[in-house]
């Protein structure tokens, strides 16, 4: 065919680099990786009816700010779960969110992880899970339900048992990381000026 040179320097040139760039995107595919998972919160869980996003940061901040916010109150810590198990895999899956720093995202995701081995959550669980028997302990305690909040913790969840994670939940201890990242992380919600 006129036109069409099948052999050569060049032409070898371009199999080789196709042929390169061929092998070399698997490989760059393979080192992308997913965005947390984002539970799903309905309003009420956080105690608003308003943005879950900002209810969710505000919580969190207030929460773990100081021990003293939780003590003794199970319902706001089981809000303050919620709270960071939502807002951390929104910071960094929400495109709404795509000016949010990296490293406030990333001090998130430790946050939850810092929490989610203070309660005895098997590493790897889904945060709906999570965020789920939370709803139900804060609903049954609200109710005055103790039966209904053991049986919302127990199961292969949460690896401590019922009444220890319903006694971690009464008192948490102090949390630098979900402290430090949820002060921080405060400031990505807030609302643009312009």
């Amino acid at each position: 065919m006129p036109g069409i040179v099948l052999s050569g320097p060049c032409n070898l040139a371009r199999r080789l680099s196709l042929l390169a760039a061929a092998t070399l995107l698997p490989a760059a595919c393979g080192t992308i990786t997913p965005p947390p998972d984002t539970p799903f919160v309905p309003p009420a869980a956080l105690g608003t009816n308003g943005d879950v996003d900002q209810a969710a940061a505000s919580f969190a901040g207030w929460a773990f700010a100081d021990p003293s916010h939780t003590a003794g109150r199970p319902v706001e810590a089981a809000r303050a779960v919620i709270a960071l198990e939502y807002w951390s895999g929104e910071l960094s899956s929400n495109p709404r969110y795509a000016y949010a720093s990296p490293l406030d995202q990333l001090r998130m995701l430790q946050a939850r992880q810092e929490v989610r081995q203070v309660l005895g959550v098997v590493p790897g669980a889904p945060s709906q899970a999570v965020v789920d028997a939370m709803i139900w302990v804060e609903n049954a305690t609200v109710s005055g339900d103790a039966a209904r909040a053991t049986q919302a913790l127990t199961g292969p969840l949460f690896t401590l048992g019922p009444d220890a994670t319903l006694q971690r939940l009464l008192y948490l201890p102090p949390l630098p990381v979900a402290r430090v990242a949820t002060a921080y992380a405060q400031f990505d919600t807030q609302p643009s000026p312009l």
